[in-house]
């Protein structure tokens, strides 16, 4: 069944014009859709050119129809692991000079501070009451997004908030929420070295990618240890 989806899919992507005509209406084009997404984010880091993306594609359906090849996946393997490392790490360095541009220009915003590790804090709403420390477990709602607006995550959208130790999260947010109080809400703007640095996150935070956070401290909780398996913002990688 799976097979089934992806090669439809697929189908429909080389067909593309045929298909923009149409609305995604019905739960099964909408699963379609949704599993040509999925593939799309896979490939996006290879940063294809239109060329390339035919190459690509005949090479799917040549593997999906059981076509020989002249081609030993097995031994291309390390080949398609440099590719993409070379090529994400590529598409990182040319967003980090917009990145540096977007943060330069939030630092000039008014009440803005830029802390010497290079965070810009803006507060948007003061708290009241105790700051938090490093030792402490805090529970936040917030949305994190790229300087072209891009979203990549949000406790909003999950419509619950996050309780995270203050020993576990990114520098940038620890820096950050210890320059608040409780019920208070700030953006900080996070150099890349104070982020994810050279390695990037996931497939949505490239390698020198600088972040964009909105961030409300809605408490402090008892400090204790980390818990086991716990998800955590930023180091764990």
């Amino acid at each position: 069944m799976k097979k089934t989806l992806l090669l439809l899919a697929l189908t429909l992507l080389i067909n593309s014009t045929a298909f923009a005509a149409e609305a995604v209406k019905t739960d099964e084009q909408k699963t379609l859709y949704a599993v040509g997404l999925f593939l799309a984010r896979q490939l996006a880091p290879l940063d294809l050119t239109p060329g390339e993306m035919e190459t690509v594609q005949q090479g799917l359906l040549d593997g999906f129809k059981g076509k020989p090849s002249d081609v030993d996946i097995n031994a291309y393997g390390q080949q398609v692991w440099q590719l993409t490392t070379d090529r994400r790490l590529a598409r990182g360095r040319r967003a980090a000079a917009a990145g540096k541009t977007y943060l330069d220009k939030a630092a000039l915003e008014k009440g803005a501070q830029k802390s010497a590790t290079g965070m810009v804090y803006l507060s948007l709403k003061e708290g009241e009451g105790a700051s938090p420390t490093m030792t402490d477990r805090v529970k936040v709602r917030y949305r994190g997004s790229l300087p072209d607006g891009s979203e990549f995550d949000s406790s909003y959208k999950k419509n619950m908030p996050t309780e995270i130790g203050m020993n576990v999260m990114i520098a940038c947010w620890s820096e950050g929420l210890q320059k608040m109080k409780v019920g208070g809400k700030a953006r900080l703007v996070c150099p890349p070295e104070l982020a994810y640095g050279e390695m990037g996150k996931d497939d949505l935070i490239l390698p020198e990618a600088t972040l964009v956070f909105e961030v409300e401290l809605l408490d402090i909780v008892k400090p204790e240890e980390k818990k086991p398996g716990e998800k955590t913002l930023g180091r764990d990688k």
